[in-house]
């Protein structure tokens, strides 16, 4: 399967819309958990999703979307984890040290495309968006197949592991912290002068 995986900008909404469905994807959460928390399931679906739309339209692009020819078939929810706030709360997920990490927190695939390679794709994307905008490192916080048999929004850790990422915490055993450290560029050497014969 060939495709084309791109910045969610707001030209691009309506196939995220289209995506996440009547019900906006996990329970009318529209990516708005690591925002607000349970207050998500409290709110109508219509606000999370206004407010989500909101978040595309100032920019910059919260996440990435994977595209088979013209129709989206998978999503990465991708963002500095400063602009997640409730993920600091979660004591599962709390804070390995002071590096200032992207993450990866949500991936939803369609139906009728899992299991066929897009989350590999979209989790390569995501480490190339990540570098390119300055990220030092890349955070994702799967679940981990052999510890629970739960169906996971985040990813499973046996993919994450596949692409490089490796475990650097387990605060709670089925949901390891996992991260994919960006090799510093290495700085140009100065131009060599030759001293005048």
């Amino acid at each position: 399967m060939k495709l084309v995986v791109r910045p969610l900008t707001p030209d691009l909404w309506p196939a995220l819309e289209d995506l996440f469905g009547k019900l906006g994807a996990c329970n009318g959460c529209w990516c708005m958990y690591w925002r607000i928390g349970a207050e998500y399931r409290k709110r109508p679906r219509e606000r999370n999703k206004s407010d989500f739309r909101g978040i595309v339209s100032e920019g910059p692009p919260p996440g990435l979307l994977a595209f088979q020819g013209d129709l989206a078939v998978g999503w990465c929810q991708l963002t500095p984890r400063d602009s997640l706030p409730v993920i600091d709360r979660n004591w599962r997920l709390r804070r390995v040290d002071d590096l200032p990490v992207w993450c990866v927190s949500c991936l939803l695939v369609r139906i009728g495309y899992r299991r066929r390679g897009v989350t590999a794709e979209l989790i390569k994307a995501a480490l190339k968006y990540a570098q390119a905008h300055g990220a030092r490192a890349l955070e994702a916080y799967p679940l981990d197949a052999d510890l629970t048999p739960s169906a996971s929004g985040t990813g499973y850790a046996s993919t994450f592991e596949r692409a490089g990422f490796r475990i650097i915490a387990r605060h709670f055993p089925p949901r390891p912290i996992m991260r994919y450290e960006f090799k510093a560029a290495p700085k140009p050497e100065p131009p060599h002068t030759r001293p005048n014969c």
